[in-house]
């Protein structure tokens, strides 16, 4: 029987005439591996192949659409890089896991630099960034395996693009972060170390920079809690203490977000995961139990008081104050 008047399925013939790729390429590989590998071009430009980005190629129709984060973008980038490029930025920042605020958005292109004189052009899918020499430290992630900046350097470069000093002050406590439980990795970066990236020279952002460095604190679980802190802070109030363990006769009762210890004054900010995981929810109840037994009085903060009516927080804050200054 012959094909005459039957439907080939779309592709079909192409599939069949497609040479096998050598096992040792993977599913993601970069145009040079590849020709290295003795791989005509016209394979690459077969439809079973996808190119996010130039000189990659991605094994599999639809797997680049499918790409299931910045991480997977990062790592296919990652095949063409050259040794004189790195990661930076917001790309940087979200390799080591900073807080950014809800505007910038992790969906953008990628970040990648190089050092002045040298110009790395931006592509499809890529933002480039000639980075002045000295004003960077580049190193290799831990557990990625990328180069990107340190992330020192990825706080002081953020600082162009983060236009609320809270901000800014949010990413600085996440790279100074001391490990406060048992499965806590170490700090990312040091206060001394941040010091250096605002002293390395002028760049976007010195002035926030240098208005968010006394504001670091090396407790600071989040940045919500950063925020409420600030927000207390700025409405003229003592700075409360980050990340205060309660003791009550010599056992230990709870770890509070914000915390007058003289005062006996908690201030706890409730994530939603708070108010959706019925666990966590119990567990939260019985923790400010055991903190008003222990003569406590514990203000619980929620996200819309934080980012939307602050003033209802430093008003509750102010009151209990004045209520434990006078008892």
């Amino acid at each position: 029987m012959d094909n005459v008047g039957r439907r080939i399925p779309p592709g079909t013939l192409g599939s069949m005439k497609r040479t096998p790729l050598p096992l040792m390429l993977g599913s993601s590989f970069s145009t040079k591996a590849a020709l290295d590998a003795k791989v005509r071009p016209s394979r690459l430009r077969s439809l079973d192949i996808e190119h996010p980005f130039h000189a990659v190629n991605i094994v599999g129709a639809g797997a680049v659409g499918d790409a299931g984060s910045i991480f997977e973008l990062m790592r296919w980038y990652a095949l063409r890089m050259t040794e004189h490029e790195f990661f930076t930025h917001v790309t940087a920042a979200i390799a080591w896991d900073l807080p950014l605020p809800f505007g910038v958005d992790a969906s953008r292109p990628l970040d990648v630099g190089v050092f002045a004189p040298r110009r790395n052009q931006a592509g499809r899918g890529v933002i480039g960034h000639s980075v002045k020499p000295g004003l960077a430290c580049v190193v290799d992630h831990p557990t990625m395996g990328v180069r990107l900046t340190s992330p020192a350097s990825t706080w002081a470069m953020l600082a162009g693009t983060l236009w609320d000093v809270y901000d800014v002050v949010a990413v600085g406590d996440a790279v100074v972060r001391e490990p406060m439980h048992d499965n806590d990795t170490p700090a990312l970066g040091t206060l001394e170390q941040l010091g250096a990236a605002i002293s390395a020279g002028r760049r976007r952002g010195i002035a926030r920079l240098r208005e968010a460095q006394p504001r670091i604190r090396t407790r600071s679980d989040s940045r919500p809690e950063t925020w409420l802190r600030l927000r207390i802070v700025d409405a003229g109030l003592d700075e409360p203490v980050a990340n205060f363990d309660v003791w009550s006769v010599g056992e230990w009762i709870a770890r509070v977000d914000l915390a007058y210890p003289r005062l006996k004054v908690a201030i706890e900010y409730e994530g939603e995961h708070h108010l959706t995981d019925a666990a966590t929810w119990r567990a939260d109840v019985a923790r400010t139990e055991r903190l008003i037994a222990a003569g406590w009085r514990v203000i619980r903060v929620t996200k819309d008081d934080v980012f939307q009516h602050p003033h209802r927080v430093t008003t509750l804050v102010r009151r209990a104050i004045s209520v434990a200054q006078n008892r």
